[in-house]
This record gives structure tokens, C-alpha cells and sequence, in this order.
């Protein structure tokens, strides 16, 4: 019992030495990740209508 006080107040001492990131900050991370998944979305997409018409053209 006393090693799972000790490991949660060790866990409360870390979180309190973790940087959170600001809320401007969250919005423009998630910003820029949905956008580089749309990007490879239509990426890949095009690539597949690329492949399957030239495996039905042969």
C-alpha cells in the first residue's frame, strides 16, 4: 500500500513538471494535421485513379 502512495505522488510530482501546450497552440497543431490528412487523402486518391485506369487500359 505505501508503494502505491509513493508511485501515485510521483506521478502528481511529474505532471506537475509537464509543459501543456496553450490552447493556440492545440488549434494549430490539430489545424495542420487535418490538413496533411486531406492533402494525402486526395494524394493517395489520385494515385489510385491512376493506377486502376492504367491496369484497366492494359
Amino acid at each position: 500500500m505505501n508503494n502505491d502512495k509513493n508511485f501515485f505522488a510521483n506521478v502528481v510530482s511529474e505532471m506537475k513538471k509537464v509543459s501543456w501546450p496553450t490552447g493556440k497552440e492545440v488549434v494549430n497543431y490539430t489545424t495542420i494535421v487535418v490538413v496533411t490528412v486531406v492533402f494525402f487523402l486526395f494524394f493517395f486518391y489520385a494515385i489510385d485513379l491512376g493506377i486502376t485506369f492504367l491496369i484497366d487500359k492494359v
